[in-house]
């Protein structure tokens, strides 16, 4: 165990101070900081533009009331809706600036329901659509003299969802649901990319050794599978680090800190989702960081090396190009046999969880397979 904690030692500090990747690694923090600068000079004028672009600072629609279903206006929207008789008049003070749209009700409104909705701009400021609505609404159910019916009719419900089942009702609600999906989700996207990172490091560390015979003279002191290890563990390790710097540097950047607090307070009721999908990152990483390790001694060079890597990383992305299928049924055979493959049980599980109740059997078969794949893969690197 101590040689493998000085390969990893080794292999971490040589490579921490290699220009290349302090240069990367400062990337992302670096075009945060461009990008903070550009929004507090370009920010204000740009949202000005925005507001500009969308309100014209009025809202005041003319009615042309042909049927008599709307006159008189209620008084609840008298500051927002007028009385005009003539169309031609109601046009002329939309195109002058008075008005924001001209609603023209015919006589067969009652029978047909169509109206003709003037408005001058561009389809971006729409059509007020949602307040005319309420107004269409209000005045056809004043008929009702029960105020109560009248209420109802206007807002029929408030739905208050009962889930069944303990899975949904320790989600705490609709947000607790989606925010506790949210972060295995996004477990496997850091997955995803921590291999992408990671790789890279990896493969060129055994591929270079190789082609220079340096391995020879290493594997005079140590095992292969030391070695192998070794370099797993101090190669991860940069990768991770990495990985670590890019979301503190874009969580400071972006206030994300509060906003990570109020997605992580939900999940204190699901301790057990955020806690496996922990796991399964850890073991998800382990299984690739070794197999590419391994695939480092197959190629005959690092860019051929690099070529078998793809083929492993496009694997482990195939569970988030499912995802709307394990959202619709986390249960179904095709996502219950890839939580069951190696290569895609981490991801898998991932998004599994947080959605259904997974078989105990599911979760401790993954976890084992994992857990044995990860020194089967080592021997097999090693030989």
């Amino acid at each position: 165990m101590t040689k493998v904690f000085t390969i990893a030692l080794h292999e971490y500090w040589i490579n921490v101070r290699r220009p290349d990747f302090i240069i990367f690694t400062s990337l992302v923090p670096l075009l945060g900081i461009v990008a903070l600068i550009v929004s507090l000079f370009f920010g204000r004028q740009a949202g000005g533009a925005i507001v500009r672009m969308f309100d014209s600072g009025l809202d005041v629609t003319a009615v042309v009331d042909r049927s008599g279903e709307f006159t008189p206006i209620l008084p609840r929207f008298e500051e927002e809706y007028v009385h005009y008789g003539d169309e031609a008049e109601a046009r002329t003070a939309l195109e002058s600036g008075e008005l924001q749209r001209v609603v023209v009700v015919p006589d067969t409104y009652r029978q047909e329901g169509e109206v003709t909705v003037v408005t001058e701009g561009s389809r971006f400021s729409g059509s007020g659509t949602s307040g005319l609505r309420a107004f269409f609404t209000a005045h056809l159910v004043e008929e009702i003299g029960d105020e109560t019916l009248q209420a109802r009719l206007i807002d029929p419900y408030d739905a208050q969802v009962e889930y069944i089942g303990e899975q949904a009702q320790a989600s705490g609600g609709v947000a607790g649901e989606i925010l506790s999906f949210i972060v295995p989700f996004l477990f496997g996207i850091l997955l995803a990319v921590t291999i992408f990172v990671s790789s890279g490091y990896l493969v060129r560390s055994v591929a270079e050794e190789k082609s220079s015979r340096v391995i020879e003279i290493v594997l005079s002191s140590v095992t292969p599978q030391q070695l192998l290890a070794g370099k797993v563990i101090g190669l991860g390790a940069l990768g991770l680090t990495q990985i670590l710097v890019w979301i503190a540097s874009a969580a400071g950047l972006s206030g994300g800190l509060v906003v990570l607090a109020g997605i992580m307070l939900p999940l204190l009721m699901r301790v057990e989702v955020f806690g496996l999908a922990l796991v399964f990152y850890i073991l998800g990483f382990g299984v690739y960081a070794v197999l590419i390790a391994a695939i480092g001694t197959l190629g005959s060079s690092f860019q051929e090396s690099q070529q078998i890597t793809g083929i492993f990383i496009f694997i482990a992305a195939i569970p988030m190009m499912l995802t709307g299928v394990i959202m619709t049924n986390p249960d179904a055979m095709v996502v219950r046999v890839l939580s069951w493959f190696p290569l895609t049980a981490p991801t898998t599980m991932m998004l599994r969880l947080p959605l259904a109740d997974v078989p105990w059997f599911d979760v401790a078969g993954s976890i084992l397979l994992l857990l044995v794949t990860i020194p089967v893969v080592v021997w097999l690197g090693a030989k």
